[in-house]
């Protein structure tokens, strides 16, 4: 998740660039650069590292130019450095690029290219885009007329904008499927592009949205739009009434509740990349150094992570064996290295966490390396301690997470770890090619059915206000989904205060039902799985002693209607990416009994983001 802004008019365009990129740098901090276009020439400047990196090389190198690009990174093809930072250019250095996304067939269009004759500098995939584009404008065409040739070619989630000393003055700015936002802003004899409000409300509240599959040419005196196909569409600016820190949450109350709305988008980043279509086989990046021959003579795999990251590693755990054959244990990361843990010869400790810099995460990860094991990380933040000192490293490139409590990192540690689990299961030899293509199937549908999770929250939201003065909860589940119900009970500690448990619901009966009368509700995860039936009786426990029961259930789920006082309904996945759409409903009826109750939702009492001391 990369900022993006832009500008063409009368002023010098860096003071806008620079500023607009403070206030997306919450999109991203591994490097940043800026193009400025003036009198037929390109100026570059770029960077590794946060803002002030780059912002000290203007102040000495001040770049002059009325149209630029300017662009900060979250890395996905390519290590944090200078040579991957955006904006790229092409062999002539006169045309440039920003892009924030994953263009999947970058390989496939970069080797004709490179026959060529064609100079790639990078490591990224971005830069594909705009040697295609000096291809294009070779032949005389406009940089619209380029722009449009190009982008049809290119496949993956992605948000691009381009200018040229070729034909100055102008930036074309668009929007391929899904990727992060474009927004046009209008002035007065000046226009911008960005990726998020924040960048532009300090010179306009007039706007445009770039919806999928559009493309914008905007120059000082306005803006022409195209759908992708070439087609001249028109667009209405609208007038935003946004502050500065609703800007940053995109309208919506809270952060958590953007983060939890941009579940959909986060998986798909997540997901794409890590599948070469014409083998099936997953994927992982660079960072990801194991051999095959290494995952073949595994012999074990830990797994630690604390709060939300340990709930992803008891999910973790049950896709691996299941797909990979290979024994798993949980540690509990603050407890791992004063037990004098047992490791094997040869053995992996995968260490999943948000931010990377969780203390006792990273004691843990020494304590294992000491012994002999292997580290692999997963986690959110390029650069941080878990991702330095680990073997191998699996990023979420689910953004930057501003609110205390997780949720869009937790769907993505959830879905890593379904491909991970693939990955093994391929080069161990326990799944065939049959096999892998349809759960890569399965979980390429996620994106659309988180979101059609998410249109349920009206009615969640009125669940919330029904409970929200509850004093304790209970949530139950089984199999794959026990973890679930150990979040939502976390998720719902975290946010409204309420005492909440998660059990295993195998387990009432051995001192919970203790617990159950007609004050406590129950929130028991009833999907159509391997151990349905199960939990179905287990709700019947519940029945049975007068406790207030919320279902979640499939919505294709009959057998259970009249058996619980309210129900949820999700869609049908595979069971093992369950976990992924159950997790969501939980989120929000956490969000909401919160917010219901008038706390602070994305700060909770006595919680930080990163735990960074024992």
């Amino acid at each position: 998740m990369c900022g993006i802004v832009g500008y063409v008019g009368p002023r010098q365009a860096l003071p806008f660039l620079m500023t607009g990129l403070r206030r997306l740098e919450y999109r991203g901090y591994d490097s940043a650069g800026v193009a400025v276009q003036e009198n037929g020439a390109l100026e570059v400047l770029r960077a590794e590292g946060k803002l002030d990196n780059l912002a000290s090389i203007v102040s000495h190198h001040p770049a002059p130019g009325h149209t630029g690009i300017g662009h900060t990174r979250w890395a996905t093809h390519g290590r944090p450095s200078e040579q991957n930072a955006h904006p790229h250019v092409d062999c002539g250095g006169v045309t440039a690029v920003i892009h924030n996304g994953i263009i999947e067939n970058f390989e496939t269009l970069k080797a004709p290219l490179v026959a060529s004759g064609h100079r790639f500098t990078s490591e990224t995939d971005t830069e594909v885009a705009v040697h295609l584009l000096e291809e294009e404008l070779a032949k005389g065409r406009t940089l619209e007329e380029a722009a449009l040739a190009v982008l049809p070619r290119l496949e993956g989630a992605a948000a691009l904008a381009f200018i040229s000393a070729r034909d100055p003055g102008k930036i074309v700015a668009a929007r391929i499927a899904s990727a992060g936002g474009v927004i046009v802003g209008f002035g007065n004899g000046e226009n911008f592009i960005a990726s998020d409000m924040p960048a532009l409300l300090e010179h306009t509240r007039k706007v445009v949205f770039l919806e999928a599959g559009e493309v914008a040419a905007v120059t000082k005196d306005g803006a022409r739009f195209f759908r992708i196909d070439g087609t001249p569409i028109e667009k209405t600016p609208q007038t935003v009434t946004w502050d500065a820190v609703a800007a940053a949450k995109s309208g919506y109350k809270h952060f958590m509740l953007k983060e939890i709305s941009e579940q959909p988008r986060a998986i798909n980043d997540t997901l794409l990349g890590r599948v070469e279509r014409s083998s099936g086989r997953v994927i992982f990046d660079e960072n990801v150094k194991l051999t095959d021959e290494q995952v073949r003579a595994l012999p074990r795999i830990t797994l630690v992570g604390c709060g939300t990251a340990g709930h992803a590693a008891l999910v973790g755990k049950i896709l691996i064996e299941r797909l990979a054959g290979i024994p798993c244990d949980i540690d509990i990361p603050s407890e791992y290295r004063y037990r004098n843990p047992v490791v094997t010869k040869g053995q992996l400790l995968l260490a999943i966490t948000q931010s990377g810099e969780t203390a006792d995460t990273l004691a843990a990860m020494e304590e294992a390396r000491k012994r002999g094991a292997r580290l692999l990380s997963l986690v959110n933040v390029m650069g941080s301690e878990a991702s330095r000192v680990a073997d191998d490293v699996i990023y979420l490139h689910t953004g930057p997470e501003i609110a205390v409590a997780s949720t869009k990192a937790y769907t993505a540690m959830l879905v890593d770890l379904y491909l991970f689990a693939i990955y093994l299961a391929q080069r161990r030899g326990a799944i065939d090619a049959e096999g892998s293509r349809r759960l890569l199937a399965e979980a390429f549908h996620l994106p659309t059915l988180v979101d059609s999770v998410l249109r349920e929250e009206p009615k969640i939201r009125a669940l919330a206000y029904r409970y929200h003065t509850a004093r304790n909860f209970l949530f139950l589940g089984r199999g794959v989904n026990y973890p679930t119900a150990l979040e939502g009970a976390l998720k719902l500690k975290e946010l409204s205060y309420i005492h909440a448990e998660g059990t295993a619901a195998g387990e009432m009966k051995h001192g919970t039902n203790a617990l159950i009368d007609e004050d406590l509700p129950v929130v028991a995860i009833a999907l159509k799985d391997a151990v349905y039936k199960k939990m179905r009786s287990n709700m019947e426990e519940v029945r049975a002693r007068a406790g207030v029961l919320i279902a979640l259930a499939n919505d294709d789920d009959d057998e259970i209607t009249g058996k619980a006082d309210d129900v949820i309904r999700i869609p049908r996945t595979d069971e093992l990416l369950s976990p992924v759409l159950a997790v969501v409903p939980l989120q929000l009826l956490a969000y909401h009994i919160a917010d219901r109750r008038g706390n602070d939702v994305d700060q909770p009492r006595n919680l930080a983001k990163a735990v960074t001391v024992e």
